[in-house]
């Protein structure tokens, strides 16, 4: 890649970014429900069959094990999940979506996920295309070994 085609994708790159910074519905569909985008995001991770460890849960938010607590914590107080002591290690606390929280984070994931007018409003030809080219990225990033993937700043 040359360095007009290394800028063109930097822009590019960005204009994706300031798109979501501009639709990133999160933070407002947590507060209708009540949670911070951190407790939505924790919601969205739990399965109401597969029970996940604090610690993984950590792992997958990228945080410290503590601010885990805090989050299950009110998870916890409002009903939309439960701690338990894993089967086969004490010392492992596992979390468990309620049903309340599988319909908390349903309607979450409802809310979130509903493209915005600009993405509508594109030409069929032109959102197939978008979507071809997505779905090429996607492949790409699960196809991408971990260590091949560059480190963030």
């Amino acid at each position: 890649m040359d360095n007009e085609d290394a800028e063109r994708t930097a822009d590019l790159w960005r204009w994706l970014i300031d798109l979501w910074f501009q639709h990133n519905t999160l933070p407002v569909v947590a507060s209708r429900f009540g949670v911070s985008p951190g407790h939505a995001k924790a919601l969205l991770m739990l399965r109401l069959d597969q029970p996940i460890s604090m610690s993984r849960l950590a792992s997958e938010l990228a945080c410290d094990p503590s601010m885990v607590t805090a989050i299950v914590d009110r998870l916890e107080g409002m009903g939309l999940a439960e701690r338990r002591v894993s089967a086969t290690d004490r010392r492992v606390k596992i979390l468990l979506l309620t049903k309340a929280g599988k319909e908390v984070g349903d309607q979450i994931v409802s809310l979130m996920y509903q493209p915005p007018q600009e993405l509508l409003n594109l030409p069929p030809a032109d959102l197939r295309a978008l979507r071809r080219i997505v779905g090429r990225l996607r492949l790409a990033k699960e196809t991408t070994p971990p260590s091949a993937s560059p480190s963030a700043p």
